[in-house]
């Protein structure tokens, strides 16, 4: 004899309105109904505006001639280009100073981080101040402090600071010495993404193999060697196809080798430190949600604290740091935008001010920019979130 439950015969309308699921799938589609509905609407009424006002609209003026200069670009730029190119120019600069900050400020946020825990009260106690000060003190004002408090009182460019005659800092930036590839340096390009997909490889196969036998590989030293040994021997195998651009001082500046200007080195100096500050705390947290049980039990399997914070603590800590880690991303990346008080060339400084003053394109500009600073955001809350399913722990199935 067989039982059933009350919920067989409910009917089958019932069960999928009582379906939590569904019922979410649901209401995010009705709201996103919504949300299309309005904004188009409101697409709808600006054109009849502006139409009934004479303004112009779309997206052909990117194809006009900028005719003004930007002072630091990526890729080459020169006043004869299209607006389409400024925006280009704009938007690389923008990534760039986002992409070098948050690796930046995730390795000094991690230092910071575990220094705050240090039972070396000294240690302990500079952690703390270095993230109540910088914390406290408005992005803005941090990026002024940095660009005309420090920067611009180095030595003019005839009294640079010279190290080895090779770097030179002046109140123009630092100047570098410039990798110029010859023929054949594609191969070498070439051989480094080979031993990075190598070193991936090598890593899922220990990784595999030690939940299958409980024995680990070496990883760390089979990695370095493939990813610096393999590009070298194909590097000294073609000849050594690269050589260096030196700058040299020629009449008032210096040409040569790469110039990092004043702008870009305050601009990402404050939000490396800002963000640091913010991300030491996250840091912190994470590891202290760890049970303290975590601990006693790695050190009586003789594990040093080192290796114990790297291969027990953070990678539980990780549950609570990423989505917290995730904000700061997002917002270090939208804080980019404050380098138009100082004039660093990024998107919202030459796209959605110059080209717009010069333009009048409000509605077009504004939307681009709005664009690509959502499409940008969404993608780094992507990329986080699936580094952080990676990483989640999971509970084992009954």
């Amino acid at each position: 004899m067989t039982t059933t439950t009350p919920h067989s015969h409910r009917p089958p309308a019932r069960r999928w309105r009582n379906d939590p699921h569904i019922r979410a799938i649901l209401f995010q589609a009705v709201a996103l109904a919504l949300v299309v509905w309005l904004g188009w609407t409101l697409f709808d009424n600006t054109l009849d505006n502006m139409q009934a006002r004479g303004i112009r609209t779309g997206f052909g003026f990117l194809d006009n001639q900028a005719g003004f200069g930007v002072l630091f670009s990526l890729i080459p730029y020169n006043e004869s280009m299209s607006y389409f190119r400024v925006f280009l120019v704009g938007l690389l600069n923008t990534l760039l100073v986002s992409a070098i900050g948050i690796v930046l400020a995730t390795i000094l946020g991690f230092i910071i981080g575990i220094a705050r825990l240090s039972s070396n009260w000294l240690v302990s106690k500079l952690a703390l101040a270095y993230i109540e000060i910088f914390r406290n003190i408005p992005l803005l004002l941090q990026i002024f402090f940095w660009y005309f408090a420090v920067i611009r009182g180095l030595p003019s460019t005839r009294n640079s600071l010279n190290v080895l005659d090779l770097f030179y800092l002046n109140n123009r930036g630092i100047y570098l010495p410039a990798p110029q590839a010859e023929a054949g340096f594609g191969f070498v390009t070439l051989a480094f993404a080979l031993a990075i997909a190598a070193s991936l490889g090598w890593s899922a196969y220990v990784r595999r193999r030690q939940e299958r036998t409980g024995q680990r590989l070496p990883v760390f030293w089979i990695n370095a060697a493939l990813i610096i040994g393999l590009p070298i021997l194909v590097f000294l195998l073609l000849g050594m196809p690269l050589h260096w651009s030196i700058p040299a001082l020629h009449g008032f500046n210096y040409s040569g080798g790469l110039n990092f200007i004043p702008e870009l080195g305050a601009l990402l100096v404050a939000l490396t430190m800002f963000t640091a500050a913010f991300i030491a705390e996250i840091v912190r947290s994470g590891i202290e949600s760890v049970s303290k049980g975590q601990r006693e039990a790695a050190s009586a399997l003789g594990l040093r604290p080192g290796r114990s914070l790297r291969l027990v603590i953070i990678p539980q800590a990780l549950r609570v740091i990423i989505p917290q880690l995730t904000t700061q991303y997002l917002d270090l990346f939208k804080n980019s935008s404050l380098a138009t008080a100082i004039g660093y060339p990024d998107l919202v400084a030459v796209f959605m001010g110059t080209t717009l003053n010069q333009t009048g394109r409000a509605v077009e500009i504004v939307a681009i920019t709005m664009g690509v600073y959502l499409s940008i955001s969404l993608l780094i809350s992507l990329s986080m979130n699936l580094y952080n399913q990676r990483v989640a722990l999971r509970g084992g199935r009954s």
